[in-house]
């Protein structure tokens, strides 16, 4: 009897259902339901299994974003006076390498190509710059419904060793948080 619940990586030999390429997203996209600070976050993942234990992937994100982004969460992460004079609005391709280790276990690493917009308070362009986020993640993947579907939640570390052309404005307010952030993961997907 299979179960619904597989808690193993894909595994050609194992598995008949094994499957090369997958669509997902983040269940981050939730956020746009907030009516304060909402992100209009859109995520597309797009991936291609090498092996079943290798994974190349393109993800496109789309986001606004208020506040310093090295900022940890916690009571200073929407406290008042501490976001930016207006915000940033990125389109970002990103590019992924995702290695299963055992079972579920994965680590990934993504490069992030961030082009941003800048806006005042009043909604005015006020520059465009571009950032290159290196992201890390340690995470476990679970499959449902003989591997179609999947859940991995993870923990990351975004770090952004290029930054250019950010506006004096919002460099003020960056500049007493780190140019790191420790987040969670929570990508979903389809197998085909």
């Amino acid at each position: 009897m299979t179960s619904i619940l597989q808690l193993k990586a894909q595994n050609a030999k194992q598995d008949s259902t094994y499957k090369k390429w997958y669509v997902g997203s983040s269940l981050f996209m939730f956020g746009n339901f907030s009516k304060i600070n909402n992100p209009e976050y859109v995520q597309l993942n797009v991936g291609y299994r090498i092996t079943p234990k290798n994974v190349i992937s393109l993800e496109f994100k789309r986001s606004i974003y208020t506040w310093p982004i090295g900022i940890p969460f916690g009571p200073s992460f929407d406290a008042p006076g501490l976001n930016y004079p207006g915000h940033a609005r990125i389109l970002a391709p990103t590019l992924g390498y995702q290695r299963f280790w055992w079972k579920g276990v994965y680590t990934s690493v993504y490069a992030l190509n961030a082009f941003e917009k800048y806006m005042d308070e009043n909604k005015k362009k006020i520059g465009n710059g571009y950032t290159l986020y290196l992201n890390f993640h340690l995470g476990y993947q679970f499959t449902f419904f003989k591997n179609r579907f999947f859940f991995e939640p993870a923990i990351g570390c975004s770090y952004w060793p290029v930054r250019t052309n950010v506006p004096e404005s919002f460099t003020l307010v960056e500049t007493k948080w780190p140019t790191y952030f420790i987040q969670p993961g929570l990508h979903v997907g389809y197998n085909f």
